[in-house]
């Protein structure tokens, strides 16, 4: 206690000595007698805090794999039946591919300027359609025709779509025509060199391309594409010495083609 002239002042520092009757909010700590090693222990930690902008994240969720196991067994039945009546359709129909031969070949008004590398010429092709199966028709679409020199194509065109009956031969016949059209320098070259040797035949080539389906019975396949290559068809250009306008396919016997689908 500190007295002044007006008056007693008392200062009190720290906690006040407990007394008999008075409480306190918290009770006081045991001295330090009370603790084995004469230490507290050290308070407890405190739980991690985690905003409201982050929650826990949720646990994944569980899936059945029983389920899961009888969907995957159903799919690959389903994947070897489907496998199991394809082969049985193809040892029973036995398909094949149709077979096409170039059974002639015209060109006319053929004209090939060395100097402007133009070329024109009317092209007529006769082609030979066979459908080798006994057991499904053949339906033809998209089919379109040309004619290259190597792999320089010179003219093409469009043909009608058909239908071949079993077992059935269609004659197909494709006229192309190129007007002062510009070929490389290559191409004249190739057949200037074709046409100055012994029967003066330049090797064409023709192609043929269609989507075919194929009908057994009373269903039908999807659409396939189908590409025909009929290479070397010789036409000869030349008459004796001179230089033709007009060739035909040499040889009697028919340029058979290779058929992929």
């Amino acid at each position: 206690m500190i007295s002044t002239a007006s008056g007693p002042k008392t200062v009190v520092t720290g906690y006040p000595a407990a007394t008999a009757g008075s409480s306190y909010p918290y009770p006081a700590p045991p001295p330090a007698s009370y603790y084995p090693n004469g230490h507290p222990p050290p308070p407890p930690p405190q739980p991690l805090y985690y905003p409201a902008a982050y929650p826990a994240a949720a646990p994944p969720p569980r899936y059945n794999t029983a389920f899961l196991r009888r969907l995957l067994s159903i799919a690959v039945a389903l994947f070897l039946l489907f496998g199991l009546v394809t082969l049985i359709v193809w040892l029973v129909l036995r398909p094949r591919l149709p077979e096409f031969t170039v059974s002639s070949a015209t060109v006319s008004g053929f004209n090939l300027s060395t100097s402007q590398q133009l070329l024109s010429a009317d092209f007529d092709l006769d082609l030979t359609v066979h459908n080798p199966n006994s057991k499904m028709g053949i339906y033809y679409d998209h089919v379109a025709a040309a004619v290259l020199y190597g792999s320089d194509p010179l003219s093409e065109t469009s043909l009608a779509p058909f239908y071949q009956a079993k077992g059935a031969t269609t004659a197909l016949r494709a006229r192309l025509v190129a007007v002062a059209m510009y070929v490389d320098s290559n191409v004249v070259k190739g057949i200037n060199s074709d046409r100055g040797r012994g029967d003066g035949a330049v090797r064409f080539q023709a192609r043929v391309s269609a989507w075919v389906r194929f009908k057994p019975g009373a269903w039908k396949t999807r659409w396939h594409t189908m590409r025909v290559y009929c290479d070397d068809v010789p036409i000869g250009l030349r008459n004796g010495t001179t230089a033709a306008t007009t060739g035909y396919l040499v040889g009697s016997t028919p340029k058979k083609c290779v058929v992929n689908l």
